[in-house]
């Protein structure tokens, strides 16, 4: 057994397939195989139930590809320590981040990231809170940039900012004539939500309880983007993250961004990695630059109305 047949491993359970794995890890179909079969034969169990269109993981192939991760990636921690202490601030980083702060929250930062570190390779991934989670425990991401609260010991947090919500209207909505709102003005509305596993729609659905909101049940966004949208087109109304809202992002001509007064709604924003991390004390650098974001772009308009738009922002992932 050796750390190639492992990542041999880690690909057939990625990709559910023999042919897709071996062209992932850039051998023959047939080399990828005898290798799974040899290492089969040294544990001395099926590690994949083999069907003519499937490829299933059995019970202790399961357990023993999570085993493989975590070798896989401690082996690439010693080699990126390694790197790392002949030039600590070049390398690849693999940094997660979610849809709905992504787009908005890389423009601002990116450029002080390649100014500070001009050798550093930083790879974005972009996926809903969970899996970005379990890449992050596994190995498969050094850094996750994800929203509080989030409890694990094994993780380590740096607290970055504090993003405010703001209440997106149509301009012939009933609030849209505010210049701000208290959250109680939500009461008895019905609020358009994004689908199930954005924490999005956990925090926007947290604020609907606190005010005595409701979810428009009859219609799930799949992107901010989308919620936008159909707010102009006079479906609902929704929560908007301030960040969202802010320069290059445009909104229809016919969008009203009303902030809140005194408690305002909002969601909290940590980088975490993991406390074994070989990686900690760059990966705190890093998190310094996201934290330095412009306090402007947090505060939220006083009452703004949208600008036109034809087009959603560029997303750098």
């Amino acid at each position: 057994m050796n750390i190639r047949d492992l990542k041999y491993l880690i690909a057939v359970a990625d990709h559910r397939h023999f042919g897709r794995a071996a062209a992932a890890s850039f051998v023959s179909q047939p080399t990828l195989s005898t290798q799974i079969r040899k290492l089969e034969e040294e544990l001395g169990v099926a590690l994949f139930e083999r069907a003519p269109r499937k490829v299933m993981l059995t019970p202790i192939g399961v357990e023993i590809v999570e085993r493989a991760r975590r070798v896989v990636g401690e082996v690439e921690q010693m080699k990126e320590a390694a790197r790392r202490s002949q030039k600590p601030e070049a390398g690849v980083v693999r940094l997660g981040i979610f849809p709905t702060l992504g787009p908005y929250l890389l423009p601002h930062v990116i450029p002080a990231i390649r100014e500070r570190f001009p050798d550093l390779q930083l790879l974005l991934v972009e996926e809903k809170s969970d899996e970005l989670l379990a890449r992050l425990r596994d190995g498969r991401l050094d850094a996750a940039i994800l929203a509080l609260p989030l409890l694990d010991e094994q993780l380590h947090h740096e607290y970055l900012f504090e993003e405010p919500f703001l209440l997106a209207v149509p301009e012939r909505h009933p609030l849209a004539a505010r210049d701000a709102l208290r959250i109680d003005d939500l009461a008895r509305e019905d609020l358009l939500l994004l689908e199930d596993g954005h924490c999005l729609r956990r925090q926007t659905l947290d604020v609907c309880q606190l005010a005595g909101a409701q979810e428009k049940t009859e219609f799930r966004a799949t992107s901010l983007e989308t919620l936008r949208q159909m707010v102009a087109a006079n479906v609902g109304i929704t929560l908007l993250p301030a960040l969202a809202v802010q320069p290059p992002v445009a909104h229809p001509a016919n969008l009203r961004l009303l902030p809140f007064r005194d408690a305002r709604p909002s969601r909290e924003i940590a980088m975490f990695w993991r406390r074994s991390s070989a990686m900690s004390e760059f990966l705190a650098a890093l998190a310094a630059i996201f934290r330095a974001l412009p306090a402007e772009l947090l505060a939220g308009p006083v009452a703004m109305a949208a600008t036109p738009a034809e087009t959603p922002p560029p997303s750098l992932l």
